[in-house]
């Protein structure tokens, strides 16, 4: 599933061919994803200029001149991707394609969700922040805010692995699997020690850790695994940078620790760390 750093990728890569851009046709090639597509939804983006693209959690809002906000998730294989007017010629619509938009510059995006897990909706500006799909949401990890003492706050109490509780989008959001697995690395922290135990210095280390790697994510372009690309058809590289996730058997790139990756399955989520530098 895209995380931050591949949705993030995703918003910086739209952001230039589509914001100040009028949409000026919608293709909309099914009637739903996850859920049903809103009522007149190509009518009603048609002849719409995007103001701004944000960023909330796992999900894109693409800011609208009548009021509205166009909210996109990419589900578990959701890709993006621009195409200009040779490239859209010279590429036919593959069947997953569900929704295309063509903008007033002659760039085209093409929504593609193979499993169509994803979702488009539209909501009135006002409405967004209170949507039921963000209610309970807990801080973005890369606010200036959130800091140590923020997160050992939001792990009070919480007798989960510290792994399970990142991956709480109520502690905070958008760190999946991958990034959780290497910011406990690089904070020296185990998966599953208790999340109310990470107060103090150590909840420094891993806030601290997280924001690292979610930026050096976002540098690389995200991690592709199987399907993540970014707008442009690029890959992302930072799977080129794991120092544990996936590497069950490897040895611990600490220098002088020598001991073997391990690969532990915690709330059926595979989980890999080194139990000596993690503790």
């Amino acid at each position: 599933m895209p995380e931050l750093p591949e949705v993030e990728t995703v918003r910086r890569g739209l952001a230039p061919r589509l914001v100040d851009h009028r949409i000026v046709r919608v293709l909309q090639r099914r009637k739903d994803l996850r859920v049903p597509f809103p009522g007149k939804f190509a009518e009603r983006l048609e002849g719409r200029r995007v103001l701004g693209i944000d960023r909330r959690a796992k999900y894109l809002l693409l800011r609208l001149d009548d009021g509205n906000t166009l909210i996109a998730h990419l589900g578990m294989s959701g890709r993006m991707t621009l195409h200009d007017a040779k490239s859209a010629s010279e590429h036919p619509f593959d069947r997953h394609d569900h929704v295309v938009l063509d903008t007033d510059e002659g760039w085209q995006v093409r929504f593609n969700d193979a499993r169509r897990f994803g979702l488009m909706l539209l909501e009135p500006d006002a409405a967004v922040a209170g949507h039921k799909l963000f209610k309970g949401l807990g801080p973005e990890p890369l606010d200036e805010t959130f800091d140590g003492a923020a997160l050992a706050v939001r792990l009070r109490g919480k007798r989960t692995p510290i792994k399970a509780a990142l991956l709480d989008q109520r502690t905070l959001v958008g760190v999946g699997n991958i990034y959780a697995c290497e910011a406990l690395f690089l904070a020296g922290v185990s998966p599953r020690r208790s999340a109310h135990t990470v107060q103090g210095e150590r909840a420094e280390r891993l806030v601290k850790a997280i924001k690292q790697v979610l930026l050096r994510s976002i540098d690389d372009g995200g991690s592709t695994l199987r399907d993540h690309v970014q707008p442009g058809g690029e890959l992302g590289y930072f799977q080129t940078r794991f120092n544990v996730y996936d590497r069950e058997g490897a040895r611990c790139p600490t220098p002088g620790c020598g001991r073997l990756v391990r690969r532990v399955v915690q709330a059926g989520r595979s989980t890999f760390y080194c139990t000596r530098c993690q503790r």
